[in-house]
């Protein structure tokens, strides 16, 4: 029928149609009736935004009808009309505005082809092409806004300003984006970003519209639960509309001089970018989700995903590309295939895949087998058994293997071995290499039961010896009598330093360990709520945070007891070099950044409670033996309660890294402690204080000079003098301009910690910050 239908329109047309109008050459936003646009011929709005016409994607050979940005020098398209339908060649086809309304995309080559089209509309209709992006056809009589089908309730991939997504039980139109299948493939591909069908008012990312990979949390009024980042809104106005007939979101750009990008790109991955003029590129700002690897089915079967390598997909051992064309372009979701076939009996093996997450499709636990060589064999006895796993039980998987994660050599808690089948063929190793294979895994498995064995004696022989030093409380945190910490400290005679809450001195427990003793000072608070803080504290452990490892609470003593450090504190590093420490690279400066960064991270956004660190200083970062940052004395807002914000103002040293809203008295949140980072990052790219004296006896306000240099492109002069100029350039530019972006005036235009991290780390690009008004009224005076 429906082609019956398209050989009765195109007769009707050929016959009845208005005389071959082509648009003229000059640039026009509006199409009229029997109007055509063919080959290199476009649509450009009335302010020239955006552009319509006919494009071809990357290495594509491929035409498609398309609204792309016009001014941006790097061709992005908003919206693809012929997504699943390509056209061989622009000069042999045209887009038509019939005398029905009705859009019609025609291919005349070898035959007229409808490829595309749009719903009729009215004898009166005009095709335009608006300043944000919306192809309208809509009636031709200036006083009516009748609006008979717009591209805005047709998206693609792209979410453009002003549009809605989400659905209209009035009008039947449920708006949604797909992502395209690769970049040089705007076909719909495996993902889409809509709203929930429930009526909850949250978006989900789908795989094959059936598998949610990822979600924004429900819309509080203001923001999703689940994107933080969208508190810093300081460009765009958000828009949330749900009833019982509509339910959609929509935003806004407040500087409409702004060309911003929200894109689902083929990696399943939601993208906010935004053009830039001096640059001239896109700068991108969010991620969602942050981990390529939680999107499902990014890889494809039969392929392992890692964050930490490029490309991120990687087929396994005995697989190959099923589409060697769809890597080559970036995509991986058609997976990999075997490059043996399975002989479906014994002669089978399985290859040891370490350190990986389970695959998420279906499974099967089988009760009955005790061992792991059990386990193969029963996967061996099914011919469609593709892996099995025995760690605390047999789990065979059939079929397809997905969503296959790797983890790093550090970052292993939840990871697991998987033998995956294969031909025997693809594990076969010549017989040198198999006597060598043997000989290592005998050597290494008597080295493995000599560690184990030193490890259990040195273990017992601690616990021993630690028999007396403190009781254990929860988790790993112990508690310590006074007589015992007095003892280990010698009297509290070897005092390491003083911070805001008290004096901090050198201990040595029964064991051998060598701690640091924090005696807190001015204390009144009871000592239920005491332990009941110093509890929730002890169970907060990351790499880059110091280690609470227990507390004494007698009278009205209070000791805290962490890890010591043995190389002291981030100030000795920076401003303390008279006393012979060295001087820090670029690189340890850099890595001592990002580490800080994601020890506040972890406190602001992973435990279970915000934890608002409110002093960050040098003086309260500590360094390893390894020179890795352990921020210190987090918590103390909890533990020192109504009297913390009067010791904290007090405290020299500690007002100079203060946001303005604590001088201004207003509510604290984790982005003071942003600005307060932000201070900090400067002064370990200049290794001086941020008030410094000058060799004229002037004092100098560095964070000003720094947001001076960024709009002069001139950074290498705010590098420590110490370092000589040597530095990754890129990176240096990349601190100050997140330094600058963690000390604007108003918290809202503060990045996130998480956030922060991500920009340091290259995930998302930086762009030039604006210079804060605090800055600016210090430069006029």
């Amino acid at each position: 029928m429906k082609l019956l239908h398209d050989f009765i329109f195109l007769l009707i047309f050929s016959l009845f149609s208005f005389p071959k109008l082509n648009i003229s050459a000059a640039a026009t936003d509006t199409l009229f009736r029997g109007q055509t646009l063919s080959g290199d011929q476009t649509l450009v709005s009335r302010y020239g935004n955006f552009e319509l016409g006919f494009f071809s994607p990357g290495n594509s050979h491929r035409y498609y009808l398309a609204i792309w940005y016009k001014k941006v020098s790097v061709r992005t398209t908003a919206w693809v009309a012929n997504r699943d339908k390509p056209l061989s060649n622009p000069s042999s086809s045209l887009l038509k505005l019939t005398t029905t309304g009705k859009l019609v995309l025609l291919q005349t080559a070898p035959n007229t082809t409808v490829i595309w089209s749009s719903e009729s509309a009215s004898s009166a209709a005009i095709a335009v092409l608006g300043d944000d992006g919306n192809l309208v056809v809509k009636d031709g009589n200036s006083s009516s806004q009748t609006t008979y089908w717009q591209s805005f309730d047709h998206p693609t991939n792209t979410y453009l300003p002003g549009a809605k997504l989400g659905y209209d039980k009035f009008a039947g139109i449920n708006r949604f984006l797909t992502s395209w299948r690769s970049s040089d493939d705007p076909s719909p591909g495996l993902f889409s970003f809509e709203i929930n069908p429930r009526g909850v008012s949250q978006f989900f990312l789908y795989s094959n519209r059936t598998h949610e990979y990822f979600t924004t949390g429900v819309w509080n009024g203001k923001i999703f639960s689940g994107v933080p980042e969208m508190r810093s809104n300081y460009f765009f106005n958000f828009n949330y509309v749900a009833n019982a007939n509509v339910n959609y979101f929509s935003f806004a750009v407040r500087d409409k001089s702004a060309i911003t990008n929200f894109m689902l790109d083929y990696d399943g991955q939601m993208k906010r970018s935004q053009w830039d003029n001096n640059t001239k590129q896109w700068v991108l700002y969010g991620v969602l989700p942050r981990n390529p690897c939680d999107v499902y089915g990014i890889c494809g079967p039969f392929s392992s995903c890692s964050s930490t390598t490029s490309p991120f997909c990687q087929c396994l051992r005995g697989f190959k590309p099923r589409l060697l064309e769809e890597w080559n372009s970036g995509g991986a979701s058609s997976g990999c295939s075997r490059r043996t076939s399975l002989s479906c009996d014994e002669n089978d093996d399985f290859d040891m895949l370490f350190g990986v997450q389970m695959p998420t499709n279906p499974h099967q636990l089988v009760a009955a087998v005790r061992s792991a060589k059990q386990c193969g064999q029963t996967c061996l006895k099914n011919c469609s058994c593709t892996a099995y796993s025995f760690n605390s039980g047999c789990v065979l998987w059939f079929g397809d293997l997905l969503n296959l994660k790797r983890f790093s050599a550090t970052a292993k808690s939840n990871s697991a071995t998987l033998y995956i089948r294969l031909a025997a063929s693809e594990l076969r190793r010549p017989k040198e290499e198999w006597k060598m294979y043997k000989i290592v895994v005998v050597v290494l498995t008597i080295a493995a039961f000599a560690v184990i064995a030193c490890i259990l004696l040195a273990c017992a022989f601690r616990k021993r010896k630690a028999v007396g030093t403190g009781k254990q409380i929860s988790g790993s945190l112990l508690l310590f009598d006074y007589r015992t910490i007095k003892r280990a400290t010698s009297g509290f005679s070897q005092k390491l330093g003083s911070g805001s809450f008290g004096a901090v001195f050198k201990g040595v427990l029964q064991d051998g360990t060598v701690v640091a003793v924090k005696k807190l000072e001015g204390f009144r608070q009871g000592e239920k709520q005491f332990r009941m803080e110093v509890s929730t504290l002890g169970m907060i452990q990351h790499v880059n945070l110091v280690r609470l490892r227990g507390f004494c609470s007698e009278s009205d003593k209070r000791l805290l007891i962490y890890d010591c450090m043995p190389n002291g504190s981030l100030d000795l590093y920076l401003f303390g070099r008279n006393d012979g420490s060295e001087t820090l690279t670029w690189n340890q400066r850099f890595n001592i950044a990002i580490g800080i960064a994601r020890g506040l991270a972890y406190l602001h956004e992973k435990c279970r409670e915000c934890i608002i660190h409110c002093d960050i200083k040098p003086e309260n970062i500590l360094l390893d033996t390894n020179l890795c940052p352990k921020v210190a004395d987090f918590g103390m807002a909890k533990l020192i309660g109504r009297e913390f914000s009067r010791v904290l103002t007090s405290m020299r040293g500690t007002f100079g890294y203060l946001a303005p809203e604590w001088i201004a008295g207003s509510a604290i949140t984790p982005k003071a402690d942003v600005y307060s980072f932000g201070l900090l990052l400067l002064e370990i790219v200049s290794g001086k204080r941020n008030s410094n004296m000058n060799d004229d006896g002037e004092c100098v306000y560095f964070p000003l000079l720094v947001a001076t240099k960024l709009y002069e492109s001139d950074v290498l002069c705010l590098l420590d003098e110490q370092l000589k100029g040597e530095a990754n350039l890129e990176e240096l530019e990349r601190a100050c301009r997140v330094a600058c972006w963690c000390i604007q005036d108003h918290e809202l235009w503060r990045p996130t910690m998480g956030h922060v991290v991500q920009m340091l780390e290259g995930v998302v690009d930086v762009a030039v910050p604006p210079i804060p008004k605090l800055l600016q009224t210090l430069a006029t005076e």
